[in-house]
């Protein structure tokens, strides 16, 4: 019986489709929920603001990188021994990063949660995908968004709140041990619930691609971690040299798999549609950018203002609700119709917003909470424009039975970009850590200059956005890697 012809009892669907967002709901949390505890953590192990770029970074880096290997994987062995193996992994992960009694042992767990990340999320969707009808399906993909928004939303408060509880002194630790009950409660459910499948034992795993991905992505963060701390050595130009060298060996051994008739994990067909090589700078730019300015009003809320973790998660509301706001206003509907003027319309709702917080902050009236609300609801709601709309537009760029590939390679640059935007928006933080306000505002500015570069290469987006329609048909087809409805989509609304 074909995937499309599957049938699970209704009741069964609910409880798988529970399973899935249970996991997805773990990494989304872990993306955002340890922004909070960064002060906490600077007391607790001393960690310098390094140590804390490569805490929140690193998971990101380790999961982006090995995104696509995980779906492969699963295709390869199975997705649901992967999917268990994964759970189990970044269950166990997690315990470590709680009881890491130095930053460097917890910065080595954290790149492990993120491995273990990348070898779990891409099999979420490809069990609902094989093993719902399609009717189902569209039912259970409908359900991802606005469930995993409200995630996004939640992740720095309850981040905040657990700290603030400092339950028997554990401080910053609670937010790692609170993916314990939630990861035994999932796998409990994803071993009952989960179907057996086989996987394809022929199928030969590219590692060296994979490798040359993970090594271009390190050479690639760890230079803007180390940069400004070192006095910007030669050896931080060489790395980034390298990393870029990096990545074009990775697309020519692509090419060279499929000459050997084997299966790449990139479609080596994408490198040469400029509209999608575009596309990934400018996912990579409005990523990196949305991510670092949310981590550095944190900084700026907790260590500028000396406000709670708890009151810096509320404090991060405005933008998050924000961003929900402008994802309900632009949806796939508008992206379908209106192509990139939809981002371009966002971009510039966000640019409006950005410029807001910044002068709102030029006074020297005490700080208030309330003079950070407005500009950052604009900027909110410009960044859920574009959030809604980024993927479909940049995959219109390929064709239909490319769209597994491309959504794969934007979803690992996606996440990517965030590690690259919290090195880089913190090293302009703590560049003048004193003046916490004036290191706010140069932070704004760079965000603005990343809009303004995202709004510069707009035009060379494909004029067209990818109807929902394509894309859900490519979502029910046998795609080697994760949906960016609900595996991209999610992580930025956060």
């Amino acid at each position: 019986m074909s995937a499309s012809e599957r049938k699970t009892s209704p009741r069964a669907v609910w409880w798988l489709l529970a399973t899935v967002l249970v996991v997805e709901l773990m990494d989304l949390l872990d993306s955002t929920i340890v922004n909070v505890a960064g002060p906490s953590l600077e007391r607790s192990l001393g960690t310098s603001p390094v140590g804390l770029q490569w805490v929140i970074g690193g998971y990101a880096l380790a999961l982006g990188a090995g995104l696509v290997l995980g779906g492969r994987l699963g295709d390869r062995f199975g997705r649901r021994p992967m999917f268990l193996f994964g759970l189990v992994a970044f269950t166990a992960a997690s315990v470590l990063c709680a009881i890491a009694p130095d930053v460097a042992l917890l910065i080595t767990f954290r790149l492990v949660q993120g491995v273990a990340g990348a070898m779990m999320l891409p099999q979420g969707l490809g069990i609902l995908r094989d093993n719902l009808s399609p009717r189902d399906l569209t039912k259970a993909l409908a359900v991802f968004g606005p469930v995993l928004g409200l995630g996004g939303v939640l992740g720095p408060v309850l981040g905040g709140a657990l700290v603030d509880w400092d339950l028997f002194g554990l401080g910053w630790r609670l937010v790692f041990l609170v993916n314990v009950p939630v990861g035994l409660a999932a796998l409990a459910l994803a071993w009952r619930l989960v179907p057996r499948g086989a996987g394809t034992p022929g199928l030969r795993v590219d590692i060296v691609g994979a490798a040359l991905v993970a090594a271009a992505s390190a050479l690639l963060v760890l230079p803007l971690n180390e940069g400004q701390a070192s006095g910007w050595p030669v050896w931080t130009w060489l790395s980034l040299t390298a990393a870029a060298l990096g990545y074009v060996v990775f697309a020519l051994w692509q090419r060279r798999i499929v000459r050997l008739r084997r299966a790449p994990l990139v479609t080596p067909a994408l490198f040469g549609k400029p509209a999608f090589t575009v596309g990934l700078v400018a996912v990579a730019l409005f990523f990196g950018g949305l991510i670092g300015t949310q981590l550095v009003l944190t900084f700026f809320l907790q260590i500028g203002q000396g406000f709670t973790a708890g009151a810096a998660g509320l404090g991060n509301l405005p933008v998050a609700l924000g961003t929900a706001v402008g994802g309900g206003i632009s949806g796939g509907l508008l992206a379908a119709r209106l192509g990139r003027a939809v981002l371009q319309v966002g971009a510039v709702v966000q640019f409006a917003g950005v410029a807001w917080l910044w002068i709102t902050l030029s006074g020297t009236d005490p700080f208030s909470i309330w003079r950070i609300v407005p500009g950052g609801v604009v900027a909110g709601i410009g960044a859920g424009i574009v959030i809604a709309a980024v993927f479909n537009t940049v995959l219109g760029a390929v064709a239909d039975d490319e769209v597994g590939s491309a959504s794969g390679v934007l979803t690992a640059v996606q996440s990517i970009g965030g590690s690259v935007g919290v090195a880089v928006f913190s090293t302009v933080f703590f560049a003048d850590a004193a003046r916490p306000t004036e290191s706010f505002r140069d932070a704004l500015v760079v965000q603005a200059i990343v809009i303004g570069l995202f709004l510069l290469i707009s035009p060379l987006f494909p004029r067209r956005a990818r109807p929902d329609e394509t894309q859900l048909a490519a979502t029910a087809a046998p795609s080697k890697s994760p949906s960016p409805a609900a595996s991209a989509e999610h992580r930025a609304t956060s």
